[in-house]
């Protein structure tokens, strides 16, 4: 064995035992070794993990054990503050310089960079291609160049940020350097631009599975969305959540109309006054917020890992901007959900947008992916399968843990219901959207329908036994199956298709779907999923909650839902066993064992 693998190996065993002394781990997940390995062979790499696969421990081990100092570009202050926090509370001498600091805290963070203090200092793209950080970087020995949420360099990628593209000139000026680029979701086209843009030599590419196993994908028609987010947020029963809209204003409504119920709720777009968004991110943090409802300006580096569920109350442009905004769930691993509330008139007034663009290389590339996000949304098989398959990664079995696969679609002969809809989109004159001819269907009494005199029509009432949700989903079957269409230049109304004709006359039989208007498997919360004992697991929040608010630190830092659901199913009562716990180092453990161990006991009487 030459001399060089050995003293690989020899590195590697020391990763091993600061994985496990400083970060409180046995094993690294998957892809994190190769990637560390390449990082002390001083190796480009280009990482590919999922959202909580752990991409932040590949540059902050090597950083321990590296001379100098590494850099990380990272796109939001937010994340910088987070991951300092969560470092220092690990002893590792981490900084950060970003615009929102006051002016002697930078300069404070600068001395200790100078006095080689630090071994990783986070920064914005911006202030690192400032001329007079260039030539701070003359002076200092940086020992590796980290880019986080490296798509942003992309022209091709769901969130392309232009200062990102600049950073291939860091090349120039640090030659000898290497540069490890991380992210959770980059197509080819994509890969191959990080790659191009930030001139990697030969890079190693470490690509662990997009399966997020532990999040449930829900897909759940919209009938009455507002009732149905707050019926789903109650059942939550103050677990923290993330729901994305489509607007300001939507995010202000249903944030208003959440706390009005009790919901400890705050909005967030990027209207709002810098004081309000930082409050309600910092509330979110420390758990004082249960519920952020906000626009995609919310979300990216944000380092809350025990968020439990994410809705989308509109479709998402992309499946990368689905997944990597569902992928702020369950970071810690523990179980989580993914609720995405689908109306198609939604999609058809994206579509509008998108045809309305100018006939662009770019404009084509969204379409297509607005494409892929629609499909996903009105799958009949497994969510998960396609949606691994829209990153190439192939399967063929069922995932088990999506609407999909707990609730298989059931069929029936449809005729009847199709006619009947059919009839009353005829006899109403093809001039009314769905929720009108609904409301006929279902024998309403209101003011428009008596102004049409549509209460005398031989439909109206005819569909009385069924609910409003049944067919606002037969309706939208036969959109799909273009048996109508929603005319957009007369408000969405409802239009006959030549395919109806056979339908009405009868000539073909129909089979839809049953309609699906409950959300699947809401027996149990996300919090109460797994074997853990569930009151315990509620005491140790409470105490971590408790020390995080004297300690002035949000929760997790103390530690993760995962470590007080492993305690709550394991028991520790002693220093050793509380070290067999996952995310319990030594520091950890001098902090805060023996507090934990305390209320342990009490809860086991002894």
């Amino acid at each position: 064995m030459s001399t060089a693998q050995t003293n690989l190996d020899s590195r590697l065993l020391e990763a091993k035992a600061k994985l496990r002394d400083v970060f409180g781990y046995d094993a690294f997940r998957f892809g994190q070794e190769a990637i560390i390995r390449a990082v002390l062979e001083r190796r480009d790499t280009l990482a590919l993990l999922p959202t909580g696969a752990g991409k932040s421990l590949c540059y902050q081990l090597p950083a321990l054990m590296l001379p100098g100092v590494t850099l990380v570009i990272s796109p939001l202050v937010s994340l910088m503050d987070d991951q300092v926090a969560a470092m220092q509370e690990l002893g590792i001498a981490a900084g950060a310089v970003h615009s929102g600091m006051q002016p002697a805290d930078v300069m404070d963070t600068f001395r200790k960079l100078h006095r080689g203090d630090l071994k990783v200092l986070y920064l914005a793209p911006e202030r690192l291609m400032q001329p007079n950080f260039r030539e701070r970087l003359a002076e200092l020995d940086v020992a590796l160049i980290a880019v986080d949420e490296a798509h942003c360099i992309s022209q091709w990628g769901h969130d392309f940020r232009p200062e990102y593209g600049q950073l291939g000139q860091i090349r120039e000026w640090l030659p000898g350097t290497p540069v490890l680029a991380l992210t959770a979701t980059a197509d080819a086209v994509t890969r191959h631009d990080i790659i191009e843009r930030l001139h990697l030599h030969d890079p190693e590419l470490v690509q662990g599975s997009f399966d997020r196993a532990n999040i449930r994908y829900v897909v759940q028609e919209k009938f009455k969305p507002r009732e149905q987010v707050l019926a789903y947020v109650k059942r939550q029963k103050g677990a923290s959540g993330i729901i994305y809209c489509g607007s300001r204003k939507k995010t202000e409504d249903i944030a208003e109309s959440l706390m009005r119920n009790g919901v400890r709720a705050a909005p967030y777009h990027a209207g709002l006054p810098h004081e309000d968004r930082h409050s309600t991110l910092k509330g979110f943090l420390r758990d004082d917020i249960d519920v952020v409802v906000a626009t995609v300006a919310f979300g990216m580096g944000i380092n809350k890992p025990n968020v439990r569920f994410v809705m989308h109350f509109d479709i998402p442009r992309s499946v990368e901007a689905y997944y990597q905004e569902t992928g702020r769930a369950g970071r810690d691993g523990a179980p989580a959900e993914a609720i995405m509330l689908y109306e198609p008139n939604d999609s058809n007034w994206i579509w509008r947008l998108l045809d309305e663009q100018d006939d662009t290389p770019r404009g084509r590339v969204e379409k297509q992916k607005f494409s892929a996000m629609t499909s996903f949304a009105e799958a009949q098989t497994c969510r998960r399968i396609v949606l691994l398959n829209y990153f190439n990664e192939y399967r063929e079995r069922a995932c088990g843990n999506c609407d999909l696969c707990l609730q298989p679609p059931r069929s029936y002969d449809g005729t009847v219901d199709a006619q009947k809809a059919l009839s009353c989109v005829y006899r109403t004159g093809q001039q009314f959207g769905l929720h009108y001819v609904v409301e006929v269907l279902r024998g309403a009494q209101t003011q428009k329908i008596k102004q049409y005199r549509h209460d005398e029509l031989s439909t109206w009432g005819i569909g009385k036994d069924n609910s409003q949700e049944h067919w606002t989903s037969v309706l939208r079957q036969l959109i799909h199956r273009g048996l109508l269409i929603q005319d957009i230049r007369r408000h969405s109304a409802l239009v006959l298709t030549e395919e109806a004709r056979p339908v009405l006359r009868g000539d073909i039989a129909l089979t839809l779907a049953v309609p699906r208007v409950q959300t699947v498997a809401q027996t149990d919360t996300v919090t109460d999923r797994g074997q853990h004992d569930k009151a315990l697991f509620k005491r140790l929040r409470a105490l971590r909650k408790a020390i995080a608010e004297r300690e002035e630190k949000p929760p997790f830092v103390v530690f993760s839902d995962v470590t007080l659901q492993e305690m709550a199913l394991m028991l520790p009562t002693t220093h050793d066993a509380m070290l067999r716990i996952s995310g319990v180092g030594q520091v950890k453990l001098e902090r805060y064992a023996d507090a934990f161990i305390a209320e342990i006991k009490n809860y086991l009487g002894n």
